[in-house]
């Protein structure tokens, strides 16, 4: 009986739908047991591996199949895109403060364009230990779900695979909130299976970047919908990178953002957000 859905985020190319499921399981349960509340059943949580659609339907990805690893070069589309999203949640002061330093004390100019690179360094100011770094990468995966339409196509029908008559909870982290949203507005779940489904939980999301939400045919100013009756909570740190430290709520009067605290080691960790007492709520009022 699957009461929650998951929806795993970027950099998952080196795991497993065994692992991931464990490690999520025990991130929930570790949230729901700090508000002195019951463990999940065994059998609560389904969590599709979506990332081994990348190699042609294997369920583990080797590194030498990893397309997002930073040693493979950025193609125009992704250095396009990447900088374009970037220039949504640079602040202008560490932009102009770069903009004043010579381009080779900024990074790797061999590998990305200048204009990439600065604003990539300009990102660093305000998220440092290599925040921009990790949002090239963050984006380029964005990127390929967004517009392989055949591939997020596939994506959306193996997450929807998870749904049964008794899910309740929708729980997606980074890139996965975009597809947990993208497949319950496109209504791609057979009407039986979403019945019970009363809440959306997104963590770390980057649905907050206009150029994703474009790359899902949101225009600018266009609020974000739910089919009517699914609540929707968002958990954001505003020290998370992939965010740029924002939340959702401003962008739709359906979102309630839940502020978090994750730690300066990691703020967009998938399992401290899942352990946060915003998600254990929410799976408390929604899957008892």
């Amino acid at each position: 009986m699957t009461r929650i859905v998951g929806v795993h985020g970027i950099r998952q190319s080196m795991t497993s739908k065994a692992q991931l499921t464990d490690d999520w399981s025990g991130a929930l349960n570790g949230g729901l047991g700090d508000l002195d509340l019951p463990n999940l059943p065994d059998d609560a949580l389904e969590l599709p591996h979506w990332t081994g659609l990348l190699a042609r339907g294997a369920n583990h990805l080797g590194p030498e199949e990893d397309r997002f690893d930073a040693a493979v070069p950025l193609s125009e589309g992704e250095a396009d895109f990447v900088a374009a999203a970037l220039e949504e949640v640079v602040r202008r002061e560490d932009l102009d403060r770069i903009q004043q330093l010579e381009l080779q004390t900024l990074g790797l100019p061999q590998l990305w364009p200048p204009r990439l690179t600065r604003l990539v360094m300009a990102y660093d100011l305000r998220f440092p230990r290599g925040g921009g770094k990790l949002l090239v990468s963050a984006m380029r995966e964005v990127r390929f779900y967004l517009y392989q339409p055949d591939l997020a196509a596939r994506v959306r029908a193996l997450v929807a695979e998870a749904f049964d008559a008794s899910t309740s909870v929708v729980i997606g982290h980074s890139l996965g909130s975009v597809i947990a949203y993208d497949l319950l507005r496109r209504g791609e779940i057979a009407p039986d299976q979403t019945d019970a489904v009363r809440m959306l939980v997104t963590c770390g999301s980057p649905l907050t970047i206009p150029s994703v939400r474009r790359g899902l045919n949101i225009a600018d100013g266009e609020a974000l919908k739910l089919p009517g009756g699914i609540a929707w909570v968002n958990v954001f740190d505003p020290g998370d990178f992939i965010t740029g430290g924002m939340g959702l709520s401003t962008l739709s009067p359906e979102v309630t953002d839940a502020e978090v605290n994750n730690g300066i080691g990691d703020p967009h960790s998938a399992l401290r957000y899942l352990r946060a007492s915003p998600v254990a709520r929410a799976i408390a009022d929604n899957c008892r």
